[in-house]
């Protein structure tokens, strides 16, 4: 038998290609390409229209790889399955999910007993879709609260912060009219200082944020000194000014890895507390936890009792229709890992943020702001000796290896100061952060052979500029 067919031999019938790649059909295949900013006139066939979005979405950057974002990037694949199961549940029609609505009243339960709220049972509280819609609810019961004790007509309220709080805070003080305070950086203190606080305050106060864990550097505010310095505020003026904790990522830390550390319900002062379970608290985006010590925190005409579909409920987020895949996701999570489980989970995450942190400064180029010893996250700057190269050019290298760091300047009065930062989470092993630093290691050689800033041409210095 000849090992090769002559041509006649040669099998004719066509080969078999993917429709979407090969087809001629403009339907079905990809000679004319669909509309983008208008609906098509006709429909596709499934599989086209996932191709379609699938490959387009393939030039994302790699989450795992996106050390910017607090955000989850992995969770376990029955959680996946869970929440698959519970997407087209809508968390508003409480009388037709009621078990869904069960698990997130006792997710607030197990919140309220982690935060060591006085009386778990009497704090109140719900879900969110993050901890931007959740500061928004806490600042409306602030206020709520300093209008019912202070009805002088025209007075304007104020909330006192420092000025490394997220964004949601000025948006919040923005849409509810409230004029932020806000207490700039002074030297090494990158977050507020609990007398210049308390210094801020007057009778037009509604209360002060503080951050359990800065996005700017990772670090802890110190609650307990603020909460002591607006009691001494209290002593000598009778002002009473709450305090709630913006823990968007270290309520979901501080607890299991710093349990000692006064910063929750502990503290008399503290009426409100908000987080991020899908950061720290390692669910998929999509939910943010908000609670109050109490009733009398949260008051009472702010809940909505709503008559809806069946059954009487009160309500009081902002969003009326939310997916429940979110919150189920959290329940599973709590039931998965426990105390235990979060505290290894964390301690791990720390772990990694802190061995990094080392290897980072070992390279001799950087000098380091936070070590991930509180929240697993460090900022890092160029030493004083580096001239060739700043942060922004190890930002942009770093996205040529996939790796998404964040450069940025920081805000009044130290925009002279321009950081890296690495968020550590789950699923950031220690083998990625090992590649991290070998990829870092290795740009470094040309970075420092690059034209000193003042000889670069104008358009390279202005990018060097940021």
């Amino acid at each position: 038998m000849p090992l090769h067919q002559g041509p006649e031999k040669r099998d004719e019938r066509p080969m078999s290609v993917n429709p979407f790649y090969g087809e001629a059909d403009p339907v079905g295949g990809m000679t004319e390409a669909p509309p983008k900013h208008r609906l098509p006139d006709a429909p596709l066939p499934p599989s086209t229209a996932y191709q379609l979005v699938h490959d387009e979405l393939m030039l994302d950057g790699n989450s795992r790889l996106n050390l910017a974002t607090f955000v989850t990037t992995w969770m376990e694949p029955q959680a996946g399955v869970l929440m698959g199961e519970c997407r087209d549940k809508n968390m508003i029609d409480k009388d037709e999910y009621p078990r869904t609505a069960e698990l997130e009243r006792r997710c607030v339960a197990m919140l309220a007993d982690l935060w060591n709220a006085p009386d778990p049972a009497a704090a109140v509280g719900c879900s969110t879709t993050g901890s931007s819609e959740a500061c928004m609810l806490a600042g409306m019961a602030l206020k709520r609260r300093w209008s019912k004790r202070n009805p002088k007509p025209g007075a304007r309220p104020n909330l006192v912060m420092g000025i490394n709080v997220q964004v949601c805070w000025d948006k919040f003080c923005n849409f509810w009219e409230v004029e932020p305070r806000l207490i700039p950086m002074e030297g090494d203190r990158f977050h507020l200082d609990p007398q210049a606080a308390a210094a801020l305050c007057d009778e037009n106060t509604i209360g002060v944020v503080a951050i359990l864990g800065s996005t700017f550097d990772g670090s802890y505010e110190p609650v307990a000194d603020l909460c002591a310095a607006l009691d001494e505020l209290q002593e000598r003026t009778g002002l009473d000014i709450p305090v709630h904790v913006d823990g968007a990522s270290g309520g979901m830390v501080a607890p299991f890895l710093d349990p000692d550390l006064a910063w929750d319900f502990r503290l008399p002062r503290v009426a409100s507390i908000n987080t991020s379970g899908h950061k720290y608290g390692l669910v998929y985006p999509g939910v943010g936890w908000a609670l109050w010590r109490d009733h009398d925190a949260l008051p009472e005409e702010l809940v909505f009792r709503v008559n809806y579909l069946g059954g009487d409920m009160p309500t009081f987020a902002l969003n009326f229709s939310r997916p429940g895949a979110q919150v189920v996701a959290q329940y599973y999570t709590f039931l998965r890992l426990g105390r235990e489980g979060y505290r290894a989970v964390q301690q791990t995450t720390r772990d990694v943020a802190e061995r990094l942190a080392e290897r980072i400064e070992a390279l001799g180029d950087f000098r380091l702001l936070t070590r991930g010893d509180q929240l697993p996250v460090f900022a890092f700057t160029t030493g004083h000796d580096v001239t060739a190269y700043d942060v922004f050019d190890v930002s942009r290298r770093l996205r040529e290896s996939g790796w998404l760091v964040p450069a940025y300047t920081f805000p009044p009065n130290r925009e002279d100061l321009s950081v890296l930062r690495v968020v550590c989470r789950n699923g950031f092993s220690a083998d990625l952060a090992e590649l991290f630093v070998d990829d870092l290691r290795r740009l470094l050689p040309e970075l420092r052979r690059q034209p000193h800033p003042l000889t670069k041409d104008k358009g390279a210095a202005t990018g060097f500029h940021h």
